[in-house]
């Protein structure tokens, strides 16, 4: 008897040791929470809600409950486009700014069980992640423009309205792997209570990942957020928002030589970073009444490589429309994306090759107001996203000094587009310059193309050579352009 009282009580003891383990501690690697992570790597976003059908990206929540009306909710298809696209886990957006709950919440009448439709759209989604095999995450808005006690005198009741559903979605739905907070901007960091709500979350949940959006700033105590591509050097930055357990800055891009290391009190922690990314060309999160373009496989295929890079995940946002499905065009892309990746279960995610001109010297025919600070040569091989080379005029060269015993079959040009805003104030339209080009290769004392194209460039192109090349120069010569060329980052790859 004693013997068993014994095991039993070491059993209790390493499930309170490992449950308190998921709290992120001071390191300078991830823990297990950050390693499942790391693992999974590669999630579906979904964006659905009354937006959906008000047409809005962030509606401020007086949009009626009838408004939310799908035809042919199909959570199940969801999913299942999830699983045959290769995603490892579904990223659910259980309630936007505007504080429409996907599922019946005691604490509020804004929700889908007072809609013409009541469907458990977080249950159904969760137990479709359970068929085909797939881990389920939540994304859940701090800012809730719609509940009354948001704005009431005592923030502290919102809080508590805000524990309280969190508690639902973590209790009723099985395991849920990562939260992904957003909206923290609209109060001062302190005000959310997050030690409490973190805390709670581990507790319920002990292997949840925990992140909110804008997690690191520049210095301690300010607002001024670290951009990705600064987030080159370890112990340099600080925490907005503590705990997190991985980093956000959505939709920005994380830097090739992006770092873990971040700190809060003096004291340094390791964060991994999670992408996110819009399917559409158009860059809005909630589906529109119009059929909008996708982005071009090539595109997707190389901010795949790029965002899960460098121990760094990624969620792609493919949102439902109004009938409640996923529409047939965006599907079939994100699933020939994994036909072209080739993403096994079980395995690591693929890898792009070796980039041979990566922090390269580079010169330019001209640079954009003679502002190399800002516009400089050097930015396109920089590793940023957030970077970039502009030249001052129409036809302009931009030439790269590589190793020459270096080989390389592929490249991929990153061009910086003109954007024009939607109607809805938040969508974004992409304007190519870049109408007529040539790559060149230093050869025998001459340049030699081996690449010639007067189709547009386009946001991401990729080009695949039949077998490879070596060089000491490689250059992109511009012929034409509707406005001075800009590119964010040309690579040069063996793969």
């Amino acid at each position: 008897m004693k013997t068993h009282k014994s095991i039993l009580f070491l059993a209790l003891l390493f499930a309170i040791v490992c449950t308190h383990a998921q709290e992120i501690t001071p390191s300078d690697t991830p823990n297990e929470t950050q390693k499942a992570m790391l693992k999974r790597g590669y999630g579906m976003f979904i964006h659905f809600g009354v937006n959906t059908f008000s047409g809005d990206e962030w509606s401020d929540g007086t949009v009626p409950v009838s408004a939310y009306n799908p035809t042919r909710l199909d959570c199940d298809q969801w999913v299942r486009v999830a699983k045959d696209a290769g995603f490892r886990y579904v990223l659910l957006i259980t309630k936007h700014h505007d504080g429409f709950c996907l599922w019946d919440s005691k604490y509020t009448d804004y929700d889908v069980a007072s809609s013409p439709v009541k469907t458990d759209v977080v249950g159904e989604v969760s137990k479709a992640c359970k068929k085909y095999g797939l881990q389920f995450a939540i994304y859940y808005s701090l800012w809730d423009r719609h509940e009354p006690l948001y704005k009431g005198k005592d923030f502290g009741k919102y809080i508590d309205y805000m524990q309280n559903q969190l508690t639902e979605l973590l209790t009723n739905y099985g395991p849920v792997q990562e939260i992904w907070f957003d909206g923290g901007w609209d109060k001062k960091p302190e005000e959310w209570q997050l030690p409490r709500i973190y805390s709670h979350i581990k507790k319920l949940q002990p292997t949840c990942a925990v992140g909110v959006n804008h997690t690191i700033v520049l210095k301690e105590g300010e607002r001024k957020f670290a951009l990705p591509d600064s987030m080159t050097v370890d112990n340099k930055y600080t925490f907005q928002y503590f705990p997190s357990d991985f980093r956000l800055w959505d939709p920005k891009i994380a830097h090739k030589a992006d770092k873990k290391q971040y700190l809060h009190q003096g004291k340094s922690y390791y964060l991994p970073f999670e992408h996110t990314l819009c399917l559409s060309k158009a860059w809005n999160w909630f589906q529109k009444s119009s059929v909008m373009p996708v982005r071009d496989l090539d595109e997707l295929e190389e901010l795949f490589y790029w965002c899960t890079d460098n121990d760094n995940t990624l969620v792609v946002n493919i949102p439902p429309d109004q009938t409640g499905r996923i529409r047939e065009h965006e599907a079939s892309t994100i699933i020939e994306l994994n036909k072209r990746l080739g993403i096994k279960k079980g395995k690591t995610l693929p890898r792009n090759g070796k980039f041979i001109s990566l922090n390269s010297t580079v010169t330019a025919s001209s640079t954009y107001g003679n502002d190399e600070d800002k516009y400089g040569a050097q930015f396109a091989t920089d590793g940023g996203m957030q970077t970039r080379w502009a030249a001052a005029d129409t036809v302009a060269t931009l030439t790269l000094t590589l190793d020459e015993k270096e080989p390389f079959n592929k490249i991929s040009i990153f061009e910086y587009c003109d954007v024009k805003n939607g109607t809805d104030g938040f969508s974004n339209y992409r304007i190519n310059c870049i109408k007529d080009y040539q790559i060149e290769i230093w050869k025998d004392g001459d340049w030699e193309t081996i690449y010639r194209s007067d189709v547009p460039m386009g946001d991401c192109k990729v080009i695949h050579f039949p077998y490879c090349y070596r060089t000491s120069q490689i250059r992109l010569n511009v012929l034409k352009a509707s406005a001075p060329p800009s590119i964010y980052e040309f690579n040069v790859i063996c793969k």
